[in-house]
Protein backbone atom coordinates (compact mmCIF):
# COMPACT_ATOMS: atom_id res chain seq x y z
CA UNK A 1 0.00 0.00 0.00
CA UNK A 2 2.70 2.34 0.72
CA UNK A 3 3.91 1.54 -2.91
CA UNK A 4 1.11 2.56 -4.38
CA UNK A 5 0.62 5.61 -2.18
CA UNK A 6 4.20 6.89 -3.71
CA UNK A 7 3.29 6.33 -7.43
CA UNK A 8 -0.26 8.02 -6.66
CA UNK A 9 1.63 11.16 -5.27
CA UNK A 10 4.02 11.13 -8.18
CA UNK A 11 1.17 10.43 -10.67
CA UNK A 12 -0.70 13.43 -9.14
CA UNK A 13 2.20 15.64 -8.92
CA UNK A 14 3.12 14.95 -12.81
CA UNK A 15 -0.47 15.88 -13.92
CA UNK A 16 -0.13 18.83 -11.78
CA UNK A 17 3.06 20.14 -13.31
CA UNK A 18 1.39 19.33 -16.78
CA UNK A 19 -1.60 21.31 -16.21
CA UNK A 20 -2.19 23.91 -18.99
CA UNK A 21 -1.66 27.55 -18.79
CA UNK A 22 -1.39 30.25 -21.09
CA UNK A 23 1.52 32.53 -21.54
CA UNK A 24 1.62 35.49 -23.10
CA UNK A 25 4.28 35.81 -26.33
CA UNK A 26 4.56 39.06 -27.67
CA UNK A 27 2.32 42.73 -26.58
CA UNK A 28 2.81 46.05 -28.55
CA UNK A 29 1.38 49.67 -27.64
CA UNK A 30 0.53 52.24 -29.66
CA UNK A 31 2.65 55.07 -28.66
CA UNK A 32 -0.62 57.50 -29.84
CA UNK A 33 -3.19 55.70 -27.19
CA UNK A 34 -5.39 58.82 -26.00
CA UNK A 35 -5.63 57.71 -22.21
CA UNK A 36 -3.06 57.90 -19.87
CA UNK A 37 -4.91 56.22 -16.96
CA UNK A 38 -6.59 53.43 -18.60
CA UNK A 39 -10.08 52.77 -20.51
CA UNK A 40 -13.08 52.25 -17.93
CA UNK A 41 -15.72 50.47 -20.00
CA UNK A 42 -14.59 47.82 -22.45
CA UNK A 43 -16.67 46.17 -25.00
CA UNK A 44 -15.70 42.23 -25.75
CA UNK A 45 -16.33 40.41 -28.43
CA UNK A 46 -14.57 36.42 -29.66
CA UNK A 47 -14.65 35.86 -33.02
CA UNK A 48 -15.31 32.53 -33.82
CA UNK A 49 -18.34 31.38 -35.11
CA UNK A 50 -18.54 28.54 -32.53
CA UNK A 51 -21.03 29.93 -29.92
CA UNK A 52 -20.24 28.07 -27.43
CA UNK A 53 -16.59 29.00 -27.36
CA UNK A 54 -17.53 32.55 -27.89
CA UNK A 55 -19.61 32.56 -24.84
CA UNK A 56 -17.39 31.09 -22.71
CA UNK A 57 -14.60 32.94 -23.45
CA UNK A 58 -16.48 36.14 -23.54
CA UNK A 59 -18.09 35.22 -20.13
CA UNK A 60 -14.80 34.81 -18.32
CA UNK A 61 -12.73 38.15 -19.80
CA UNK A 62 -16.05 39.69 -18.59
CA UNK A 63 -15.76 38.51 -14.83
CA UNK A 64 -12.15 39.19 -15.22
CA UNK A 65 -12.11 42.50 -15.90
CA UNK A 66 -15.26 43.60 -13.70
CA UNK A 67 -13.13 41.97 -11.25
CA UNK A 68 -10.85 44.89 -11.57
CA UNK A 69 -13.26 47.69 -11.30
CA UNK A 70 -14.21 48.31 -15.00
CA UNK A 71 -17.47 48.38 -16.38
CA UNK A 72 -17.70 45.40 -19.71
CA UNK A 73 -20.29 44.17 -21.98
CA UNK A 74 -20.01 41.39 -23.85
CA UNK A 75 -20.62 41.13 -27.92
CA UNK A 76 -23.87 39.00 -27.45
CA UNK A 77 -25.92 41.91 -26.70
CA UNK A 78 -25.07 43.67 -30.24
CA UNK A 79 -23.89 40.68 -32.24
CA UNK A 80 -26.07 38.18 -32.39
CA UNK A 81 -25.18 34.42 -33.40
CA UNK A 82 -24.47 34.06 -37.26
CA UNK A 83 -24.32 37.37 -37.95
CA UNK A 84 -22.52 38.30 -40.89
CA UNK A 85 -20.30 41.47 -41.19
CA UNK A 86 -20.80 43.90 -43.98
CA UNK A 87 -19.62 47.00 -44.24
CA UNK A 88 -23.39 48.33 -44.26
CA UNK A 89 -23.42 47.14 -40.87
CA UNK A 90 -20.26 49.05 -39.50
CA UNK A 91 -22.31 52.24 -38.63
CA UNK A 92 -25.01 50.64 -36.52
CA UNK A 93 -22.95 48.42 -34.90
CA UNK A 94 -20.10 51.01 -33.91
CA UNK A 95 -23.49 53.25 -32.66
CA UNK A 96 -24.77 50.34 -30.69
CA UNK A 97 -21.29 49.72 -29.14
CA UNK A 98 -20.53 53.71 -28.14
CA UNK A 99 -24.27 53.96 -26.81
CA UNK A 100 -23.72 51.30 -24.19
CA UNK A 101 -20.35 53.61 -22.96
CA UNK A 102 -17.82 51.71 -24.19
CA UNK A 103 -14.78 53.32 -24.83
CA UNK A 104 -12.68 50.44 -25.67
CA UNK A 105 -13.26 47.02 -28.29
CA UNK A 106 -11.22 43.96 -26.85
CA UNK A 107 -11.54 41.40 -29.49
CA UNK A 108 -10.16 38.01 -29.43
CA UNK A 109 -9.19 35.59 -31.81
CA UNK A 110 -7.36 31.60 -32.75
CA UNK A 111 -4.49 32.93 -35.05
CA UNK A 112 -3.28 29.41 -35.13
CA UNK A 113 -3.16 25.78 -34.44
CA UNK A 114 -0.17 23.28 -34.61
CA UNK A 115 0.41 19.60 -33.50
CA UNK A 116 3.68 18.45 -32.15
CA UNK A 117 4.67 15.01 -31.67
CA UNK A 118 7.38 14.26 -28.98
CA UNK A 119 8.75 11.09 -27.28
CA UNK A 120 7.79 11.02 -23.40
CA UNK A 121 10.93 8.58 -21.58
CA UNK A 122 9.82 5.41 -19.78
CA UNK A 123 10.66 6.04 -15.75
CA UNK A 124 11.41 3.28 -13.30
CA UNK A 125 10.35 3.70 -9.65
CA UNK A 126 12.60 2.06 -7.07
CA UNK A 127 11.03 1.52 -3.56
CA UNK A 128 12.22 -1.57 -1.55
CA UNK A 129 9.40 -3.75 -0.09
CA UNK A 130 11.18 -7.25 0.45
CA UNK A 131 11.67 -6.67 3.88
CA UNK A 132 8.40 -7.94 6.06
CA UNK A 133 6.87 -9.08 2.94
CA UNK A 134 5.47 -12.60 4.17
CA UNK A 135 4.74 -13.67 0.41
CA UNK A 136 5.78 -16.52 -1.92
CA UNK A 137 7.70 -14.82 -4.89
CA UNK A 138 5.45 -15.16 -7.50
CA UNK A 139 2.40 -13.01 -5.11
CA UNK A 140 5.58 -10.72 -4.55
CA UNK A 141 6.28 -10.19 -8.36
CA UNK A 142 2.87 -10.20 -9.50
CA UNK A 143 1.93 -7.38 -7.58
CA UNK A 144 4.71 -4.97 -7.83
CA UNK A 145 6.24 -5.72 -11.63
CA UNK A 146 3.53 -3.45 -12.80
CA UNK A 147 4.83 -0.69 -10.60
CA UNK A 148 8.44 -0.90 -11.48
CA UNK A 149 8.73 0.46 -14.41
CA UNK A 150 6.39 2.65 -16.60
CA UNK A 151 7.53 2.20 -20.79
CA UNK A 152 8.02 5.48 -22.83
CA UNK A 153 5.59 6.87 -25.30
CA UNK A 154 4.79 9.01 -27.53
CA UNK A 155 2.47 11.80 -27.04
CA UNK A 156 1.13 14.24 -29.39
CA UNK A 157 1.04 18.41 -28.29
CA UNK A 158 -1.45 20.50 -29.22
CA UNK A 159 -0.69 24.56 -29.46
CA UNK A 160 -3.16 27.19 -29.75
CA UNK A 161 -2.35 30.74 -30.51
CA UNK A 162 -4.85 33.66 -30.13
CA UNK A 163 -4.61 37.51 -30.36
CA UNK A 164 -5.82 39.66 -28.57
CA UNK A 165 -6.81 43.69 -29.97
CA UNK A 166 -7.86 46.64 -28.04
CA UNK A 167 -9.38 49.09 -30.33
CA UNK A 168 -10.78 52.68 -29.37
CA UNK A 169 -14.16 53.07 -29.86
CA UNK A 170 -14.15 56.24 -30.96
CA UNK A 171 -11.43 56.50 -33.45
CA UNK A 172 -10.92 53.28 -33.90
CA UNK A 173 -7.88 52.64 -33.81
CA UNK A 174 -5.74 49.92 -32.37
CA UNK A 175 -4.14 50.89 -29.41
CA UNK A 176 -3.06 47.55 -27.92
CA UNK A 177 -2.16 43.63 -29.00
CA UNK A 178 -1.17 40.67 -27.81
CA UNK A 179 -0.40 37.18 -28.87
CA UNK A 180 -0.92 34.49 -26.64
CA UNK A 181 0.31 30.55 -26.50
CA UNK A 182 -1.80 27.24 -24.70
CA UNK A 183 -0.73 24.22 -24.69
CA UNK A 184 -2.73 20.66 -24.63
CA UNK A 185 -5.97 22.87 -23.23
CA UNK A 186 -7.64 20.37 -20.77
CA UNK A 187 -11.45 22.22 -21.31
CA UNK A 188 -12.87 25.03 -22.53
CA UNK A 189 -13.89 26.37 -19.65
CA UNK A 190 -10.12 25.59 -18.13
CA UNK A 191 -8.50 27.63 -20.62
CA UNK A 192 -10.83 30.45 -20.71
CA UNK A 193 -10.35 31.20 -16.93
CA UNK A 194 -6.29 30.73 -17.77
CA UNK A 195 -6.32 33.04 -21.06
CA UNK A 196 -8.92 35.94 -19.42
CA UNK A 197 -6.00 36.02 -16.34
CA UNK A 198 -3.57 36.10 -18.82
CA UNK A 199 -5.00 39.16 -20.77
CA UNK A 200 -6.43 41.33 -18.23
CA UNK A 201 -2.58 41.10 -16.26
CA UNK A 202 -1.06 41.88 -19.30
CA UNK A 203 -3.84 45.06 -19.67
CA UNK A 204 -3.24 46.07 -16.62
CA UNK A 205 0.45 45.75 -17.09
CA UNK A 206 0.79 47.83 -20.21
CA UNK A 207 -1.63 50.62 -18.55
CA UNK A 208 -4.79 49.86 -21.21
CA UNK A 209 -7.56 49.54 -18.06
CA UNK A 210 -6.81 50.42 -14.10
CA UNK A 211 -6.84 47.50 -11.52
CA UNK A 212 -4.93 46.38 -9.51
CA UNK A 213 -2.38 43.30 -10.79
CA UNK A 214 -1.04 41.85 -7.31
CA UNK A 215 -5.05 40.91 -7.30
CA UNK A 216 -4.13 37.75 -9.63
Amino acid sequence: MKKLSILTGVLLLLLTSCAPSVRIIGSWTSPEKKTTEGYSSLFVTALTQNILARQTVEAQLEETIRSQGVSVTGSFTVIPPGFKSEEADKEKILEEIRKLGSEAILTVTLLDQTSETRYVPGTTVYAPMGIGFRGRFWSYYGTYNPYMYDPGYYTTDKNYYLEANLYDTETEQLVWSSQSETTNPASLQKFSASFATAVVKQLLRDGLIAGNEGSF
